[in-house]
């Protein structure tokens, strides 16, 4: 991307929003403002500041990034079906190995908006790769996971996203009085138990609404 289409994107962004500067944008985003210029300088535009101002405008993320299609979201009678999660390149690791953490989005990917709805909430869900085996055989490496970011709340036995420190894993998640609970579906693997001062490395990313396999 050249900075004159740098440029086009922010001419977008003001066009649809009530942001009018790129001191603005920066704080919209939660960023530094030597990020815009940056950005700026070297033609480029991150995934996430795609994804984070659709989601809080309700812009069409491929009008903002690259102006295709109408600005809205909704704004033909398909998009009033459908909406697009997007796809990041984080996996989720399911085993002792690392995970790819980048949160660049690969794709999007349409999903009936009544479904989702019965689901939770569609505009806090990402779909992620699972990677190792586990939960097995619940959830198999390769597997595709839909994510609710807005459920947070510990259901026992359910799963879920967990971020502990600089890997993010899905598990089967308990909450006892002064320790926290990681459970494995593959008996291999034995639970993980963070007592209540270990408790502070952990975070509940999400919870898993749905899987897809792709079978070979």
């Amino acid at each position: 991307m050249t900075p004159h289409r740098f440029e086009s994107f922010f001419d977008r962004v003001t066009a649809e929003t009530d942001i009018r500067s790129q001191t603005e944008l920066a704080a919209v985003l939660g960023i530094n403002r030597s990020a815009i210029t940056q950005a700026k300088k070297k033609g480029n535009i991150p995934a996430g500041w795609i994804l984070g101002l659709s989601r809080k405008f309700g812009l069409n993320p491929d009008w903002l990034e690259k102006g295709i299609g109408g600005p809205r979201k909704g704004s033909t009678g398909q998009d009033d079906e459908f909406a697009k999660i997007p796809k990041v390149n984080a996996r989720l690791c399911a085993g002792d190995g690392s995970f790819e953490v980048g949160s660049n989005i690969q794709g999007y990917y349409a999903f009936r908006k009544d479904w989702l709805s019965r689901k939770g909430s569609a505009d806090t869900m990402v779909l992620m790769d699972i990677f190792g085996n586990s939960m097995a055989p619940e959830l198999k490496d390769g597997d595709t996971v839909l994510v609710d970011e807005s459920q947070k709340a510990i259901i026992a036995g359910a799963l879920y996203a967990v971020g502990i420190e600089d890997t993010v894993m899905v598990k089967r998640v308990e909450k006892h009085p002064n320790n926290l609970v990681l459970q494995s579906d593959n008996k291999d693997y034995a639970p993980i138990f963070l007592n209540e001062s270990d408790m502070n490395m952990a975070r509940i990313i999400g919870k898993v609404v749905w899987v897809a396999r792709e079978y070979r």
